[in-house]
């Protein structure tokens, strides 16, 4: 399985009525324009081990929260939000060394800061959101698509994927037009270059295989556009969740691309049993057979290298996600053997680091943390 950073829905409208709603409609007296900006809270020292981090917003503590976010979960958690603060730069964007001013590093921050609480105009780290928003708008190309050309990997449709999520996220926060121009030509530029698979693959460009990696960053985004308002195809869809099913194995796990047929591991089976339900799709023997597989992997269960080392905070960003949304026992399981593995990870800067860089990590373990606030709403059931 090749996962490189910048890695960064229904079969019928009738079975899975998400996407055959209207699009959403705005509230009756909420005002498009954003709310004023509060003054930035200091960043302190994000080297001190002793730093206290600041309160948390109050509209993080939400009811499905009780039980599992634990005082260390939001020290935790505002302490990596203050690291990113603290090294987000001048431009706008997160990221270092090869990876500087990469799109989806920074995308993947300003979204972990969101969940935290944040906003565009709103919240502690609200200037933090608006300059990483004014980078990546200045990034999409007037041909939609959004990358960094210095500061990517082999596959640039990673950035673009966790770009367009982060526009969408941004955009039914802020009703903003400037964002919506933006957001809908990255949204075309997905539509336009799925393959005949019905996935996606490295470039923007009709290639002749998909992977489902690409493929489950490019269905993130094109949901939480349907999700603020904007239109996405049926038959787009549609496509996708065959070619998803196609490249699930036999004990219920995903290989990464159709042909040749490959073995299943735990990161991109995670990302395919997230696409369901991105799509829509709550139930289904795909769906169940994938999430028992993902079980084998939780937290102080599966093996070693898979919990602490194989593309850990990829994998555990699409697998958090999945049982967040299976719900029951198996999100009562498996959250707090994540979240006690990632707090005892957590270095004394407040930076949890990986090999795409502590920028990455920390956006990642944050997002992972954050999830039972289910403040976003491609995060929520």
């Amino acid at each position: 399985m090749r996962i490189f950073l910048g890695f960064g829905l229904a079969a019928c409208l009738a079975a899975f009525p998400v996407f055959a709603q209207d699009p959403p409609k705005k509230e009756a007296g909420k005002s498009d324009a954003p709310a004023p900006k509060p003054d930035a809270p200091p960043k302190g020292d994000a080297k001190d081990p002793g730093n206290e981090p600041s309160p948390i917003p109050k509209r993080r503590k939400v009811e499905h929260a009780s039980g599992l976010v634990t005082p260390a979960v939001e020290r935790s958690a505002t302490k990596g939000l203050q690291y990113l603060a603290s090294v987000q730069t001048a431009q706008g964007s997160f990221g270092s060394g090869q990876y500087g001013e990469n799109i989806s590093v920074t995308s993947l921050a300003a979204i972990a800061m969101m969940s935290g609480g944040s906003m565009p105009g709103e919240g502690p780290f609200a200037d933090n959101v608006d300059r990483a928003l004014d980078f990546v708008m200045k990034n999409t190309s007037p041909s939609g698509f959004i990358c960094v050309q210095r500061s990517t990997s082999h596959g640039p449709m990673y950035d673009h994927g966790f770009g367009t999520l982060f526009l969408a996220e941004a955009y039914g926060m802020t009703k903003r037009p400037e964002v919506r121009e933006k957001l809908k030509k990255a949204v075309q530029l997905i539509i336009d270059t799925q393959n005949h698979e019905g996935g996606w693959r490295y470039f923007p460009q009709r290639v002749t295989q998909a992977d489902i990696s690409v493929t489950i960053c490019q269905i993130m985004g094109l949901r939480a556009a349907r999700n603020a308002g904007i239109n996405v195809p049926k038959n787009t869809i549609d496509k996708c969740v065959d070619y998803v099913k196609k490249c699930q194995n036999a004990d219920g796990g995903f290989r990464y691309t159709l042909f040749p047929p490959g073995n299943s591991q735990f990161p991109r089976s995670a990302a395919g049993v997230v696409t369901f339900y991105t799509a829509g799709i709550y139930e289904g023997k795909e769906l169940d057979r994938g999430l028992d597989y993902l079980m084998d992997y939780m937290p102080g269960k599966g093996p070693a290298v898979m919990r602490r080392d194989y593309h850990y905070f990829y994998g555990h960003y699409y697998a958090v996600q999945a049982m967040y949304q299976s719900g029951g026992d198996r999100w009562a399981k498996w959250y707090p053997a994540v979240r006690d593995e990632l707090i005892s990870r957590q270095r004394g800067d407040g930076a949890w680091y990986d090999s795409f860089g502590a920028e990455y990590g920390t956006a990642m373990a944050c997002i992972i943390l954050e999830m039972p606030y289910s403040l976003l709403p491609i995060f929520q059931h």
